[in-house]
């Protein structure tokens, strides 16, 4: 798509405005229990996941002792996630994978993380942007709806929105973009509500007041 750069430097500034500082809000203490948590989140809100990864990383903290768990031990921590039997499958196999073939160390490529059990471009993008420090756009709920609201993109599919995003946005703000749609999504433009009539970027919004 073609878009005014104009436009795309408003909606950068006031999202930095806004939110100037940006983090993820997944709790991790290595580059692996940032992956784990990011598998656990999908479908789960931060809060729950961090409330149970607490539990899961004090038993089994790292690939070593996660690839060893018992399954039903890692369904029993995780259950209150939802989709628990196939995320703890995921998980046991993730651990499994990079133990055996990455020497308990998390990949950086996106290429060897997607090959990861459970692992897509969200999640791995979720991990070189947070863990590693590289540039990503990650595509979520939140940023799959603003994205389109906004009109910078009409595709539905999140990897289609992710390269495209790719090709308007400036790299240094791909990390900082993604979260701050995430923080802007769950404070203003809400999936069945938005609260249009104090949004920032009304202006600018090719669909105000429709949603």
């Amino acid at each position: 798509m073609t878009l005014d750069p104009i436009k795309i430097n408003t909606l950068l500034e006031r999202l930095r405005a806004r939110y100037p500082i940006v983090k993820t809000q997944l709790d991790h203490s290595t580059p692996f229990q940032l992956l784990i948590a990011t598998i656990m989140s999908a479908q789960c809100t931060d809060n729950q996941v961090n409330k149970v990864t607490k539990k899961l990383f004090v038993k089994y903290p790292d690939p070593d002792s996660l690839a060893a768990a018992p399954l039903n031990d890692i369904k029993r921590i995780i259950y209150s996630t939802g989709f628990y039997n196939n995320k703890a499958k995921n998980i046991k196999a993730c651990a499994q994978s990079v133990l055996g073939n990455h020497k308990s160390i998390v990949p950086k490529s996106i290429e060897s993380l997607i090959k990861l059990p459970g692992v897509g471009r969200k999640t791995a993008n979720v991990v070189r942007s947070a863990a590693f420090g590289y540039e990503a756009i990650v595509v979520d709920t939140h940023v799959l709806r603003l994205s389109r609201r906004l009109g910078l993109t009409d595709k539905k599919d999140p990897v289609r929105v992710e390269f495209e995003l790719m090709e308007i946005i400036p790299k240094s703000s791909w990390s900082d973009l993604s979260l701050q749609f995430i923080y802007f999504g769950r404070e203003i433009c809400d999936a069945k509500k938005p609260l249009c009539e104090i949004c920032p970027m009304y202006d600018i919004c090719p669909t105000r007041g429709k949603t």
